[in-house]
């Protein structure tokens, strides 16, 4: 075919939401390949090997393209039509309802979901079950970083800046990112602040790819990035480098931050993080002698039992020095998940209603249930949170409704989760793959990926991206608006579902009108024709809003809110019976749960599977080599993968990826321990024990 037959899409994997396009093959083992497209801002063509891989998973090979029912006498998954696993999924939720009430009917989504099937599921959720118990896999990702922009700002968005910003700036602090492994086409913004003059200072328990390209390293203990943001701002208070008029003019609640920092001196933040004072020192000149500055947050800091306050104190530093609604400075968080921004945006979290409207909030309800033609009073009251959702099951929730998630894989406590959903009355799962989690259900619902189906995703920036439809999907495979809708109609709804793309996104901008995230002023074709359009947009004739806070923060008043806050320790800390921390991450080649990229050759190669990543001296003083078979241990359970040794890592700290399941499985160990505000398990820090293991060796658990 020529260049003329491509589809112009995105990636379907991480937040920057790559731009490329897609030429079909008619090849049903492969049947389209990626093309360059070099129009879109955001990569300008460049891909990792995850995007150049991604139509390997729309291969008939590797995906599901009938669907699957258990059947009673074997207890095998089995092939079934349509008909019949959708009147058994049906069934399965109708009966529990009538058993137990609606709150025993769980369901629970995923961060790559299209802003229509989010808002789908949400409104499916709480019209069609009637049940407050609805939340998703998102919840893991940025939800501390989201809570903490609430609170400082008045409005969540993950970048209140588009990255062509990135570059422009003096000084950029980014706190535990690995973008060189995590989102590799973003490291060219680094590598051009560099080149413009700026410079970076990455804060990592390791020396990552993106460490190495860092002007400062500050290589914290896990856990203890928010006597670090103290201690920072401590210095800057004690070195006279208050931008005294921007909190006069711009800012509330100073004093109390600054007393908060006053009590964090640079020795004893040095014991807390073991980062030297010289190292705090230079950072604090880095960045306030520059003239303009960014703060980044990721993951590291985020998934924290405090991990609200921890983004709160780096916030707080932003502000104290004027880094903030100012151009080209701010503090920004880099979404992880392909539509992780969208997805809470419309209604899959178990407190919100779609635009960002608190489910709490009167007006919102009224607003919201107006445009569902119900009346405010029938729409369900916030439920349990990703994680006490999961744990919930079995119990008081004895149905579960899954799409788009792995969390057999991907959850804290993970076998504890897998025993959980094993417990069930009744799991139906809808997704592309036989997941792990697929694997358990008692219903399994084949449906279209990225490149068959059209529909809108909203990436780190707040923009919101179309992905058109580039190939016809197998004939025994449908969307999930597809689902919803026979589901919906089977349970009574008739109308009020639509399965096209398009018109579920016109009613979602009309929920959307007059909230936080406005998405009113946003269309397909206007989508097309400006390469995306970032919220908030009230109205056809807006422009759209890449720059957010310039003017005036999103509070009542319009000014940013310092919040106090003090270090704590984590959760779990380190003792005799378990001695060293473990911290978890990604690899460049594998993503997530690695449900979709441990089914691609190319990336398996790259990536076969788990290791731990543990200091020399640690190595030496336990008598392993590197290759050796490792256990690690926490009071959760055990995994067991090779041991690869490096000084890139601190001598008290080991590494996992997450990506696997099986012996290797890295979140058997976390601790679920939840921040008290955005409700983020401890993923970033817990305390194990190293077991090396004889040949042979095959004890894991």
């Amino acid at each position: 075919m020529s260049d003329a037959a491509t589809v112009p899409t995105h990636c379907p994997y991480c937040a920057l939401q790559c731009g490329m396009s897609l030429r079909p093959t008619g090849t049903p083992e492969l049947p389209a390949e990626v093309v360059e497209r070099t129009d879109f801002p955001v990569n300008r063509g460049a891909l990792c090997g995850k995007g150049r891989t991604a139509p390997s998973v729309l291969s008939s090979r590797v995906r599901l393209t009938e669907p699957l029912v258990r059947r009673p006498d074997t207890g095998a998954l089995e092939p079934a039509s349509w008909e019949e696993a959708l009147a058994a999924v049906a069934d399965g939720l109708r009966r529990t309802r009538a058993d137990h009430g609606p709150d025993a009917v769980g369901v629970f989504g995923g961060g790559g979901l299209t802003n229509e099937k989010a808002y789908t599921l949400g409104k499916f959720a709480r019209l069609v079950l009637a049940t407050s118990q609805i939340d998703y896999n998102g919840r893991f990702c940025m939800s501390s970083a989201a809570a903490a922009h609430q609170r400082a700002f008045g409005l969540d968005r993950g970048l209140p800046f588009p990255l062509e910003d990135i570059p422009r700036t003096g000084c950029v602090i980014l706190v535990g990112s690995n973008l060189a492994e995590t989102m590799p086409p973003a490291l060219r913004y680094l590598t051009e602040l560099k080149e413009n003059g700026g410079k970076l200072i990455v804060v990592d328990p390791r020396r990552t790819r993106t460490a190495e390209q860092a002007d400062l390293h500050l290589a914290p203990r896990p856990g203890t990035d928010l006597a670090l943001a103290l201690g920072m701002l401590h210095l800057v208070v004690a070195e006279g480098r208050v931008d005294e008029a921007f909190v006069e003019e711009r800012t509330d609640g100073w004093a109390a931050a600054r007393a908060g920092a006053m009590s964090h001196w640079p020795e004893q933040v040095e014991r807390i993080t073991g980062v030297p004072v010289p190292l705090l020192r230079e950072a604090v000149a880095l960045f306030c002698d520059a003239d303009a500055g960014m703060v980044l947050t990721a993951r590291g800091p985020e998934q924290q039992s405090k991990g609200t306050d921890t983004v709160g104190a780096w916030i707080n530093l932003c502000l104290a020095t004027g880094r903030a609604g100012r151009p080209l400075s701010g503090y920004g968080c880099l979404t992880g998940q392909g539509n992780g921004q969208g997805g809470r945006e419309h209604g899959q979290k178990a407190d919100q209603l779609p635009g960002y409207r608190k489910l709490d909030d009167p007006a919102a309800r009224a607003h919201v249930a107006e445009v569902w033609g119900v009346a405010p009073e029938s729409l369900p009251g916030p439920g349990r949170s990703a994680y006490e959702l999961l744990d919930a099951l079995g119990g008081e929730v004895r149905a579960l409704l899954l799409m788009g998630s792995n969390p057999v894989v991907s959850a804290p406590r993970a076998a504890h989760v897998e025993g959980r959903l094993r417990s069930l009355d009744f799991l139906a799962v809808a997704d592309v793959v036989l997941s792990e989690t697929a694997e358990l259900a008692d219903v399994v619902l084949p449906v279209t990926q990225w490149a068959e189906e059209t529909g809108t995703m909203t990436n780190l920036e707040g923009r919101v991206l179309l992905r058109r439809r580039a190939l016809t999907p197998p004939a025994g495979v449908r969307s999930d608006l597809e689902v919803l809708h026979a589901l919906a109609g089977l349970l009574g709804w008739e109308k009020g579902f639509p399965a096209d793309p398009e018109e579920v996104f016109e009613e979602l901008r009309r929920a959307s009108a007059g909230g936080p995230a406005d998405y009113a002023g946003i269309s397909y074709r206007r989508i097309e024709e400006e390469r995306g359009v970032f919220w908030p947009c009230p109205e056809p004739g807006h422009a759209g809003t890449p720059r957010l806070f310039l003017d005036r923060f999103a509070t009542a008043d319009g000014r940013a809110r310092f919040v106090p806050v003090v270090h704590r320790a984590a959760a779990e800390e380190t003792d005799a019976d378990y001695p060293v921390v473990l911290t978890t991450g990604r690899v460049v080649s594998q993503y997530q749960s690695g449900a979709q990229t441990r089914r691609v050759d190319e990336l398996n190669a790259a990536a076969p599977g788990p290791f731990v990543e543990l200091h020399p001296r640690l190595a030496e003083r336990l008598g392993v080599a590197d290759g050796e078979r490792l256990a690690v241990v926490s009071r959760r359970g055990r995994a067991v993968a090779p041991a690869r040794i490096t000084a890139s890592i601190r001598p008290d700290t080991v590494f996992m990826p997450f990506h696997w399941a099986g012996e290797g499985r890295a979140n058997t160990l976390v601790n679920p321990a939840l921040d008290p505000v955005s409700r983020m398990p401890e993923f970033k820090v817990c305390a194990v024990r190293l077991e090396p293991l004889a040949a042979g060796d095959a004890t894991a658990g």
